[in-house]
């Protein structure tokens, strides 16, 4: 017994950003999306418009399911086959918080994808989930049959294009020193970064919002993740490696954690400087250096050659003596050791152009680099 060609399911098989997702949706509308992703706030925005674009198209009424410890997967495909008395349309939405649908709910899933109910729009809303999650069945099974939606991180090069985007929806603008201190302030932190740029609107009319206004009203929220110190070190941006030990110091990291971080950096350039050497491929290069990532590729692609082995070597010294700081063996301020660190081996080279560019005006620059005691 075989399908026929018209009886086969529909291949959609797309997946696009959150920021691509305004531009798709004005051309068409597809029956099934699923959002995900690490950004909490991009994938609130995409599931909005989503469901706005859908209220237009006729989709009056709404079904959210969410799928938490004591979800009945049965209720998907029950909900799905039942029939409005009232809409002749409808968005179903299914919520899974966990990301992590089990054995019955991939099962669900498929069958689910399988057979999409007529007249309705079905959207699938999930965090952020790793790679292996992304090979599963059930998230293969709801690439094939419709659209999934990407929230990622926004990445703090990207961050001041990001900020004037938001400007110019409310007719407000800022030259590029103005964004960068925005961006310095908010970066890691993309949801309070959107409450700040909307308090600009409150405070300030229309037009340009100068640089002495940013600095009175936006709040210093930004938020760092230790994984992120490898793209400072790499730059040479000494200035945002200060802010971002502060900030970790300040949120209470554990010291060994981001003693690690920087250690492993400098290890993978050393790996980076050694494969180069023995004439390796790109991607063999990466696999043995364990440099992952597209971004983090290319970050090491663009700045490795500013670094040689030798400075490789001392700086791995150093770290082995930050280390036995850490568990006591010698006295000293272990975050004062590890801004050292960081520091001494971000200035191995010049800055990158984009570590380069100017954050803010001369007397802004000045104030930050006494309080850090950098120069």
């Amino acid at each position: 017994m075989f399908l026929c060609a018209l009886c086969a399911p529909v291949v959609i098989n797309m997946r696009i950003s959150s920021e691509q997702l305004q531009q798709h949706l004005a051309k068409e509308l597809k029956p099934l999306y699923t959002v995900f992703g690490d950004e909490t706030l991009l994938g609130l925005e995409a599931s909005d418009r989503i469901r706005t674009r859908a209220r237009a198209d006729g989709y009056t009424e709404r079904d959210v399911l969410t799928a938490d410890s004591g979800f009945k997967w049965n209720e998907l495909a029950f909900t799905g086959n039942s029939q409005s008395l009232f809409a002749a349309r409808r968005v179903l939405e299914l919520r899974v918080p966990t990301g992590k649908p089990g054995v019955e709910g991939s099962e669900a899933l498929q069958s689910y994808c399988e057979g999409l109910p007529p007249d309705t729009l079905t959207l699938i809303v999930l965090p952020g989930i790793d790679w292996r999650a992304q090979k599963a069945g059930w998230f293969e099974a709801l690439e094939r049959a419709g659209v999934t939606v990407e929230a990622k991180p926004v990445a703090r090069k990207a961050l001041p294009d990001w900020i004037a985007g938001r400007l110019r929806a409310q007719n407000q603008e800022a030259d590029a020193e103005t964004l960068e201190f925005i961006a310095d302030r908010v970066e890691g932190n993309l949801l309070a970064a959107h409450q700040e740029v909307q308090k600009l609107a409150l405070l300030f009319p229309v037009g340009r919002i100068h640089f002495e206004q940013a600095r009175e009203a936006v709040l210093d929220v930004a938020r760092y993740n230790v994984f992120n110190l490898g793209e400072a070190l790499l730059e040479g941006d000494v200035l945002r490696l200060s802010r971002m030990l502060d900030g970790l110091r300040g949120e209470g990291v554990a010291p060994p954690l981001v003693l690690w971080a920087i250690a492993e950096e400098i290890r993978a350039i050393g790996r980076v400087l050694d494969g180069m050497a023995s004439g390796k491929s790109p991607p063999q290069l990466w696999r043995d250096a364990k440099v992952w990532g597209n971004t983090h590729q290319s970050l090491m692609q663009q700045n490795h050659r500013r670094y040689t082995r030798e400075q490789v070597e001392a700086a791995i010294a150093h770290a082995a003596k930050v280390d036995r700081l850490v568990k006591g063996l010698i006295r000293g301020d272990v975050w004062d050791e590890l801004l050292q660190l960081g520091l001494r081996f971000a200035r191995s080279a010049p800055a990158s152009p984009a570590a380069k560019q100017v954050r803010m005006p001369a007397a802004a620059r000045a104030a930050e680099r006494n309080q850090h005691g950098l120069f």
